[in-house]
């Protein structure tokens, strides 16, 4: 006779082991979990887009009875997934180019809602494009901005793991500043990325006045299904950008991913939060406030400012950052997200910068 797993809390603030609720337990601990990307796959050990991936997908499955196609771009989830003849995908899953997924996934769903009225069919097939930052952020940037202008029927995930990893580990518009990267190197008087370049999508996906924006976090799957499952009760378009650390990209070691998003998190560099109609709603407060150099230090692609010649000013300029993150959005305590600018306080405060 088998036994009834109990699964117990961890990872938290609390004293000792308690049960964890039912309701809060993964899709993942479930006997019956769809298990859309199966085991066999070639990622690297302790790749955050894997994770985050079968979490998402998995939820999304859930959410639709089954009812899903994804449409994935080209990049490192494409390569490692499947190698011709081998595909690690139990549904159905279509290859664009690197950077017209968001326009392919807006033909599936119109195709899809056209096949349903012609056979009288009730349900209509939902659909997911997802990619990398790369294939997102830049490449596939003019489809995905007009999928989100015509508000298609489409969620597109983007797995942030800031940079092409896939080609080499060169900057893409989702590298932070002073990031090191193939392209990006660690000299000159600004070492690594430059301050003042690259693209917040999720604020340009608001910015489009879609239904449902958000960013997530493979420190926080439960956090991740939950938006996932959100996000396919919304009809139109959706964007949610998850944080996948790249052990390779950026130096961290395979057993540290979790740990590397969750500080992440927890020091403002990467604020969670939801919106819909272009307004928050939600954050994901932060627990613990710690330093951004605790983020840094586990990080070969940011050696060049926690070492010993290390500049203090940049590292300052970065906890700024972090700080003006936590404050825009309200991040600590019970404090509010601060309203987004109009174009007119916008271009005042420009000028008087």
């Amino acid at each position: 006779m088998l036994e009834e797993i109990k699964f117990y809390q961890t990872g938290s603030n609390t004293v000792g082991n308690r049960l964890l609720n039912p309701s809060m337990r993964t899709i993942q601990a479930s006997g019956d979990r769809p298990n859309t990307l199966i085991s066999g796959h070639r990622a690297c050990q302790g790749c955050g887009e894997a994770l985050g991936a079968r979490y998402a997908i998995d939820a999304a499955m859930r959410a639709t009875g089954g009812q899903l196609i994804v449409c994935n771009a080209t990049g490192c989830l494409e390569v490692f997934s499947t190698p011709y003849p081998e595909s690690a995908w139990r549904l159905p899953w279509i290859h664009s180019l690197f950077g017209n997924t968001a326009a392919v996934g807006s033909g599936i769903a119109a195709a899809a809602k056209v096949r349903a009225q012609r056979h009288g069919d009730q349900t209509v097939p939902r659909v997911i494009a997802q990619g990398g930052d790369g294939g997102t952020t830049d490449i596939g940037f003019g489809p995905l901005s007009g999928m989100f202008e015509r508000n298609d029927d489409v969620l597109y995930i983007c797995y942030d793991n800031q940079a092409y990893m896939n080609t080499g580990v060169q900057r893409s518009s989702a590298t932070p500043p002073s990031a090191r990267t193939a392209t990006t190197m660690p000299i000159g008087a600004e070492p690594g990325a430059d301050w003042g370049k690259g693209k917040n999508v999720p604020l340009i996906a608001m910015a489009h006045g879609i239904p449902y924006v958000a960013t997530a976090s493979v420190a926080d799957l439960r956090d991740l299904e939950r938006k996932v499952e959100k996000a396919m009760s919304f009809h139109g378009a959706r964007y949610i950008q998850v944080l996948v650390p790249c052990p390779l990209g950026w130096g961290v070691k395979s057993q540290l991913t979790v740990t590397c998003a969750r500080l992440a998190c927890e020091t403002g560099f990467y604020p969670i939060f939801e919106a819909e109609y272009g307004r928050v709603t939600g954050v994901r407060k932060i627990r613990q406030q710690q330093p951004v150099l605790n983020f840094l230090k586990v990080q070969r692609r940011f050696a060049h400012l926690t070492g010993k010649k290390a500049d203090p000013k940049v590292l300052a300029r970065v906890q700024a950052m972090c700080d003006e993150n936590i404050k825009s959005f309200g991040l600590l305590g019970d404090d509010d997200p601060q309203p987004a600018p109009t174009a007119v306080q916008a271009l005042e405060r420009a000028e008087r910068i």
